[in-house]
């Protein structure tokens, strides 16, 4: 998702006055993604027995503080996008409503509102999984697929 965030905001960088900061909400959150999925690569290799390296360390506070920015970004790109809905897609319009790219619009909102169920689904995993929430049916089996790393 964060190289279609990427080549869609760049893309589309100008067909925004409605709110010209929709473009440059997806490729900075793509390039972030992008990164913060390529810097975890070198933590994977490590196992769980081998010592903390300053190599280590400094992925987990990369992580840690590249997932901060992505939340509040997240958050800001929001305001942006759900504050204009529905926007005029009509280019050619004679109104004086700017206008805003229906492709553009439509990718930003569906892509955010796809992380936001992303994050419920798993944060709904974690409280079941920590025991937090408790279904009519009590079982006392996790969802081995309901896993999340969290790094705070």
């Amino acid at each position: 998702m964060p190289i279609a965030q990427i080549a869609v905001g760049a893309s589309y960088l100008d067909e925004c006055p409605k709110q010209p900061n929709i473009p440059i909400y997806l490729v900075v959150a793509g390039v972030f993604g992008l990164l913060l999925a390529l810097s975890c690569l070198p933590c994977t290799w490590e196992s769980k027995d081998t010592p903390i390296t300053l190599l280590s360390l400094l992925c987990m506070v990369w992580n840690c503080l590249s997932s901060i920015f992505l939340f509040c970004w997240l958050i800001t790109g929001s305001v942006w996008i759900y504050s204009i809905y529905e926007p005029n897609y009509n280019k050619t319009a004679t109104d004086v409503d700017p206008y805003c790219d229906k492709t553009l619009y439509l990718f930003a909102f569906w892509t955010t509102t796809l992380v936001y169920i992303f994050l419920g689904t798993h944060s709904s995993c974690i409280c079941k999984a920590n025991g937090k929430y408790q279904p009519k049916k009590a079982t006392a089996d996790v969802d081995p697929h309901c896993k999340i790393l969290v790094v705070l």
